[in-house]
């Protein structure tokens, strides 16, 4: 197996780990065990603990993008995209969302792993744009809370509290006019 396809389960096996049994479980020897892999063989890869993490943010951030872009393709109207891409993210990413909240409680993590998790479902580069597109007067602070009510959608979402395809639409045209 090429390095990069071994790179890529192991980074895929943390993001299982992590949301099945909380940042905790993320480890080599559980890592290893999960792929059924020989003692140490994800360290090999990943030396430190940060480093598995930090490849399962990144592979987050790569999941992400590839989603993003497929649900977004051929949708016209920005709260169809929006809708769409939240009610992608609490059916058939429910596991990533849990993995990166659970990854984001661990207070070992920091630095540009830390980053990388924080933006790892929501653009704020793109948020932002998005805002100026849309002639906000404060592109900035309308970016910040629009990713505030989209994590909350997300969150509340994957744990059953809201209904990211019924609601999203509603409570982002409500707070964010613009976007109609």
């Amino acid at each position: 197996m090429p390095r990069q396809d071994r790179r890529s389960l192991i980074a895929d096996a943390a993001i299982g780990l992590a949301a099945a049994g909380g940042n905790h479980a993320v480890t080599h020897h559980g890592v290893d065990r999960e792929l059924g892999l020989p003692k140490g063989s994800s360290s090999y890869y990943f030396r430190t603990r940060e480093a598995l993490v930090g490849a399962a943010a990144a592979r987050l951030v790569e999941r992400s993008r590839e989603e993003f872009a497929r649900v977004s393709t051929g949708v016209d109207g920005v709260l169809d995209v929006i809708t769409d891409y939240l009610a992608d993210l609490v059916g058939n990413r429910r596991r990533e969302v849990l993995a990166r909240q659970a990854l984001l409680l661990d207070p070992t993590v920091s630095g540009p792993t830390r980053q990388l998790l924080v933006g790892c479902l929501f653009s704020a580069d793109a948020a932002r744009d998005l805002m100026a597109g849309r002639g906000s007067p404060d592109p900035d602070g309308d970016s910040r809370r629009l990713l505030a009510v989209l994590e909350g959608i997300a969150f509340a979402g994957v744990h059953g509290s809201v209904d990211a395809t019924a609601d999203t639409r509603e409570l982002v045209a409500r707070a964010f006019p613009a976007l109609r």
